[in-house]
């Protein structure tokens, strides 16, 4: 083996992943890329060779997060272990491509979003450049020690010049970070794409389609991920069956929007002469594209015990077939996860949303009359440009009618390269974060009269875990999400037993309320319980002695 070789077999890396559920399939797809390259993955930081920070650039407080995260790896690098490569992928270089050398330069490479398949070769020569890089700081050491040494005197001004030029450029040579970056994203991910999940053994994100076809004025999704690209039925069927014979019990389909899903792959067959693909499927669309609807009805035929939730589906989108879908499937939770945004008519046509407020309204009815039992989480941002004190009274008033059973919210965040950044009448940030309090303080009322509804009665939860103080913190806010509950502390009754830590059918992973269960049971796997408390968010229950199957 050569000497390349056998530094190839024990190269190690470790990845930080930050941002949403999406960016955390790109992360397990790039381990499984790694680990099929023969890399080896570890946790601990000093021990990698190479660091990969997963970015996320939706939102200043992202954008900040992921900074901070690289220049905390360079500060470990530096003290811990110098010879360490740091690799930046994700939205953030794929956002600011220009800049890169600029922003970050101890970074030895940058990646976007579509070079998830190709990380291995990126490590590969991220090390390359990294040791290139510390040799040509020893060197210019040694040269920098000498002349101090000579006391400053070294060759004629003539040979200081012939010598300094290739110098110079070989400095520059060396030390530039590598860019890896298609200016338009094309990469869909795959069933036969090597993939680590980086979840819980009992639940996985099932990406469905990459990028997005909107173009929101607040949302810079559009300009990092590029268009909506769909991947076949067949493709996410596979995969489907692959991760629940492999024991997950809840799978969360994602995508930028999941109720847009499928009306790109007419396009891309008729581009690529393959129009025949997946025509077999029932329920195709009026144009012979596959739809959510469709691909839900095939994913209901997959044997097994498992849930099937939606996620970021968008209001303008929903069709009767879908709610009907959802409706006819047993496995397809009794959840929806529909940001609206904004209820006001002028706010939600400067947010180029394609909704009016009566569509909004009467679909949310729509969807409560045709699904009993159905909950659902929104999502809306405070504080856009030209947000009235009338605008917000609006959907103040419009959230406790609606009384949705989750919320998240956003304070407005202006970024640079949207429509809306460029806007009049910003909002001050005091006056945002003034309006978020009130609708939080609101929807914390309407949880805990939701809660409270639940006592007495008998549901199905999926126990997540053996409760200890790490699962009985409840993250406050979500990159995905906003500000999603009022921090507060879980009663001391409940942290003086053992319980259980489960989720309901309708409270999806890491943003949703939690079921604190009395007893014994297998994590990641089913139980009937009978609920008998209730904190602002949560529920406390006991188990039932029937195990239902």
């Amino acid at each position: 083996m050569s000497e390349l070789g056998k530094r190839e077999k024990h190269l190690r890396a470790a990845i930080i992943s930050l941002g949403c559920a999406k960016n955390l399939v790109d992360s397990e797809l790039m381990v499984g890329a790694l680990l099929c390259a023969g890399i080896e993955i570890t946790n601990d930081q000093a021990r990698a060779d190479a660091v990969i920070i997963n970015t996320c650039a939706f939102i200043k407080s992202a954008k900040t997060e992921s900074i901070d995260a690289v220049l905390e790896a360079v500060d470990f690098r530096d003290s811990r272990r110098r010879r360490q490569a740091l690799i930046v992928v994700g939205c953030f270089p794929q956002r600011y491509r220009e800049n890169l050398a600029a922003l970050l330069p101890e970074v030895e490479a940058f990646a976007g979003t579509d070079e998830v398949g190709k990380i291995a070769d990126l490590v590969r020569e991220a090390v390359a450049l990294r040791a290139m890089r510390l040799r040509e700081e020893s060197r210019l050491s040694r040269g920098a020690q000498r002349t101090r040494e000579s006391g400053g005197h070294g060759p004629d001004r003539a040979r200081r010049r012939q010598h300094r030029e290739p110098a110079t450029e070989m400095k520059r040579t060396v030390l530039t970070p590598l860019v890896m970056i298609n200016r338009w994203p094309e990469y869909i991910p795959c069933a036969d794409a090597p993939r680590f999940r980086l979840t819980p053994h009992h639940y996985a994100y099932l990406k469905i389609a990459e990028g997005c076809d909107h173009r929101c004025s607040f949302c810079v999704i559009p300009q990092v991920r590029g268009r909506q690209r769909s991947r076949t039925p067949e493709d996410i069927v596979a995969e489907a069956r692959a991760l629940i014979a492999d024991g997950v019990r809840e799978l969360n389909l994602i995508a930028q929007d999941t109720t847009a899903y499928g009306r790109d792959i007419v396009r891309r067959r008729a581009r690529e002469a393959a129009a025949a693909t997946g025509a077999a499927l029932a329920g195709l669309g009026a144009d012979g594209a596959p739809t959510l609807a469709m691909l839900l009805g095939e994913l209901q035929k997959l044997p097994g015990d498992f849930w099937i939730r939606v996620l970021y589906t968008h209001p303008a989108h929903w069709t009767d077939e879908l709610i009907k879908t959802i409706a006819n499937c047993p496995k397809v939770a009794r959840y929806v996860d529909i940001p609206i945004q904004h209820i006001n008519d002028l706010i939600l046509h400067r947010m180029r949303r394609d909704t009016r407020p009566e569509h909004i309204a009467g679909l949310l009815q729509k969807i409560r009359d045709a699904i009993p039992g159905v909950a659902i989480r929104t999502t809306v941002i405070v504080g856009f440009p030209g947000e009235t004190d009338q605008c917000f009274k609006e959907l103040l008033e419009f959230v406790k009618c609606a009384r949705f059973e989750r919320l998240g919210v956003f304070t407005y965040s202006h970024e640079e390269g949207t429509v809306a950044g460029r806007m009049a009448d910003q909002v001050p940030e005091k006056e945002k974060r003034r309006r978020m309090r009130l609708l939080l303080r609101e929807q914390r009322k309407i949880a805990r009269d939701i809660a409270a509804s639940f006592l007495g009665r008998r549901i199905r939860v999926l126990i997540e875990g053996n409760g200890s103080n790490d699962m009985f913190r409840h993250a406050a806010f979500s990159s995905e999400h906003g500000s999603i509950r009022i921090p507060g502390a879980i009663s001391s009754e409940i942290q003086q037993h053992d319980w259980l830590v489960g989720r309901s059918e309708i409270d999806a992973p890491d943003i949703d309320g939690r079921v604190y269960v009395r007893g014994k049971w297998p994590v990641g796997e089913f139980a009937n319980v009978r609920v008998i408390g209730h904190t602002d968010y949560d529920l406390v229950a006991e188990l039932e002695t029937a195990r239902q199957s």
